[in-house]
């Protein structure tokens, strides 16, 4: 894996701070066996999910976005790895597996291409690139019957993982043919046309290539859909469009009561869940709202969606710690942590 950095012990621990009297989730959670190599390693272990990160932010800049999205994987390490392992959540059964470092497709973009049309061009280019890299791991933690957990990075990356969840559960159930659904919490469709791989048609190319089966965006913000993408959406039986407004505006009905919409929508198949910071007030993203859900409803609908499903994956997309603007969270990675850990909880599987 050219780009990938499997973390040993001695990585998890820099990060994580032992107290006294108590035990941190950094001194629990598991990691490749040292000389288990990969994927061996990863077939050996009796963890359940598999944790990684994928900090980049060259798929938001392919879409004319901010950029900035690259520098949240550490601090949410810092956050989740420095709580508390309890009778809620031991760690145990979670393998921390490392992260992608695109820095170097990064580094030869901005020093390369000068013009702002070869530079959207090259963006582009590096996200295929991308995709490769993260379907082939993703396709390898699902074929081993084991759920990823990705923390992003751009939403560009839900292409490759549903399109990796989708092969790997088809290999490990001997299936012919396998797709996933997919529940995606966001301001935004990102169902956006085919115009070159980016943040903002994810869903649009998993859809043409096969993998995405039903499409349920509950919570999406009328003023950022575009018309050809709406018209598009309403033509297509396999998605389901709520929005933002018809819940808070108009009050046809609740926030719960749209998120079991959703669930019901996509309970044929594995589903994946996908929350994009950029849907909740205030948080720092690359499209950062004034007006979003709470912090609390977005851990409700983890809590809610991860009971409700059969969970191919969750992907956790868009935050930052830091944007290109100069705007800075520190709160962002703990905000993560606290989503990350409702998962686990939520899936049953929080002792381990």
């Amino acid at each position: 894996m050219k780009h990938f950095k499997f973390y040993s012990r001695k990585d998890i621990l820099s990060l994580t701070h032992p107290r006294k009297f108590e035990t941190k989730l950094g001194e629990r959670v598991q990691e490749l066996p040292r000389g288990g190599g990969w994927p061996e390693g990863l077939l050996a272990s009796n963890a359940k999910y598999v944790l990684l990160g994928i900090p980049e932010d060259i798929g938001v800049k392919a879409n004319l976005g901010t950029g900035g999205c690259d520098t949240n994987w550490y601090p949410f390490l810092n956050s989740f790895l420095n709580i508390q392992s309890n009778d809620f959540l031991t760690g145990q059964n979670i393998l921390l597996l490392g992260h992608f470092d695109f820095g170097d497709l990064k580094y030869l973009i901005e020093n390369n291409a000068y013009n702002p049309e070869e530079q959207i061009d090259a963006y582009r280019h590096a996200v295929n690139i991308i995709d490769e890299e993260v379907e082939r791991i993703i396709k390898i933690i699902t074929a081993a019957k084991k759920i990823p957990i990705v923390i992003g990075g751009g939403h560009n990356n839900a292409y490759p993982i549903i399109k990796g969840a989708a092969k790997g559960i088809q290999k490990a159930l001997d299936l012919p043919l396998a797709q996933v659904n997919c529940i995606n919490l966001d301001a935004h469709t990102d169902y956006r046309t085919m115009e070159g791989r980016h943040s903002g048609n994810a869903f649009r190319y998993a859809e043409a290539d096969g993998y995405l089966g039903r499409y349920a965006l509950p919570a999406v913000h009328e003023s950022y859909i575009p018309q050809n993408v709406l018209a598009d959406i309403k033509e297509n039986p396999f998605i389901h469009l709520g929005t933002f407004e018809d819940i808070f505006i108009h009050e046809k009905q609740n926030f719960i009561q749209a998120i079991a919409h959703a669930t019901g929508f996509t309970e044929d198949n594995f589903t994946g869940i996908e929350l994009d910071i950029d849907c909740i007030e205030h948080a720092l993203s690359s499209a950062r709202t004034p007006c979003g859900i709470s912090t609390l409803q977005a851990r409700q609908f983890i809590n809610f969606v991860a009971t409700d499903v059969k969970v191919a994956y969750l992907h956790i997309s868009e935050g930052a710690s830091q944007l290109a603007d100069g705007s800075k969270d520190e709160c962002t990675g703990k905000l993560v942590s606290y989503l990350v850990s409702d998962f686990i909880k939520s899936n049953g599987y929080g002792n381990g």
